[in-house]
């Protein structure tokens, strides 16, 4: 889960780090109104799950209460890459020394957790990389042992930040590891994180994404699910409890598990098609979920051919086969249907799906056999 930046603030000063005051605003009398409130000088900033606000005009400074009017009134409906401002946060203005970049993230190759820290703040970390990759100091945190003071002061001292900024800075990546862990983040990010001229380190932005799988351990993570940027595909999918990303292309795909759901993705693309989406029904395959499952990618009118991908595990071959021909009889599906289905007990769901085979709804035995048969009634139907 994505969250805005006057999210991702309000998640960071529940673990102590300086924010800035401010208030978020669905109107242009809100955003004035909060402006009379915190007194001006102060930031519109518009609230998208995207970044290049700045570039885009979505960010301003604001001298006074006329200058937020003027400021909200054109931020309002602005379109970043593809997303529509609909809020705007209104904060009060702070005074800037030096600009650094923190964050912390997954390293998946080395199992550990990624801490990234430089002294080129408030321009994209991926600028900073490619062009002085030496500017950025980095550390790899094992989980178990955590982020220790002097291991944090230690990489402090290789960014070669502003001596006034060293204590400050270790105290907020303290507080920011301990975010990102008890957080349950894939992603916390601070950039630009100042030094202001009185010497104090502060938090001017925040970029966080949450693990979703672990909102059973975080009854308040519901009000940034409420939040998120979903097109229609998507948020119908949501409803269900599916696992869904709409794409571009024409192969609607459906799989049970996440690796198998990506694998099957590519397989698309290796023969030549393009995939609608990425489906994961889970573990279960039985007549509802995949009745919901197909619904979804049914409304898409961009599909032209269904693939169903389907490895038997703990769920049966002949309850996938059952749960199919059923979810069948439900929806009226407009795009032919290819079924792949092996593992457990999959002749038996073969055997079950074998008389009811016809130019809408054909199995095959492999998967790469069933994209390209899937890509080629994608193409013949267009």
């Amino acid at each position: 889960m994505d969250l805005f930046e006057y999210q991702g603030k309000e998640f960071f000063a529940q673990y102590g780090m300086p924010v800035s005051p401010g208030k978020i605003a669905f109107s242009v009398d809100e955003a004035v109104a909060h402006a009379e409130e915190l007194g001006p000088p102060v930031m519109v900033k518009a609230q998208v799950h995207t970044g290049g606000r700045g570039k885009a005009g979505g960010v301003k400074f604001a001298a006074t209460v006329e200058d937020v009017r003027e400021h909200a009134g054109n931020i309002f409906g602005l379109d970043i890459k593809g997303h529509i401002v609909k809020r705007v946060w209104i904060e009060k203005a702070s005074d800037i020394a030096e600009e650094y970049y923190a964050s912390f993230t997954l390293d998946r190759s080395a199992k550990k957790h990624l801490g990234m820290l430089s002294a080129e703040g408030g321009v994209e970390i991926e600028t900073v990389a490619e062009e002085n990759p030496d500017a950025i100091s980095k550390i790899w945190v094992d989980p178990v042992d955590g982020l220790t003071e002097a291991a944090c002061r230690e990489w402090v001292e290789k960014a070669n930040l502003n001596p006034d900024a060293v204590e400050g800075t270790i105290t907020i990546l303290q507080q920011l590891y301990t975010a990102y862990t008890e957080g349950d983040a894939d992603l916390c990010e601070i950039n630009p994180l100042i030094l202001t001229p009185e010497g104090k380190v502060h938090v001017l932005d925040a970029k966080v994404t949450l693990d979703g799988n672990s909102t059973f351990r975080h009854e308040d993570y519901a009000q940034y699910d409420e939040t998120q940027t979903r097109d229609e595909r998507e948020e119908a999918a949501h409803a269900k409890g599916l696992q869904y990303v709409g794409l571009e292309g024409s192969v609607g795909v459906i799989a049970n598990g996440a690796g198998l759901a990506m694998s099957t993705v590519d397989v698309v693309n290796q023969v030549g098609g393009k995939p609608a989406n990425f489906l994961d029904i889970g573990g279960g395959a039985n007549a509802d979920v995949m009745s919901g499952a197909l619904e979804v990618i049914n409304n898409d009118p961009n599909v032209k051919s269904i693939f169903i991908n389907i490895f038997g595990g703990i769920t049966r071959g002949e309850e996938v086969a059952n749960g199919i021909l059923e979810a069948m009889q439900r929806v009226d599906i407009g795009a032919p249907i290819v079924i792949r289905l092996d593992g457990t007990n999959a002749e038996e769901g073969r055997a079950i799906l074998e008389p009811n085979l016809s130019d809408m709804l054909r199995m095959e035995t492999t998967m790469l056999d069933a994209a390209r048969t899937a890509v080629e009634l994608a193409q013949e139907q267009k």
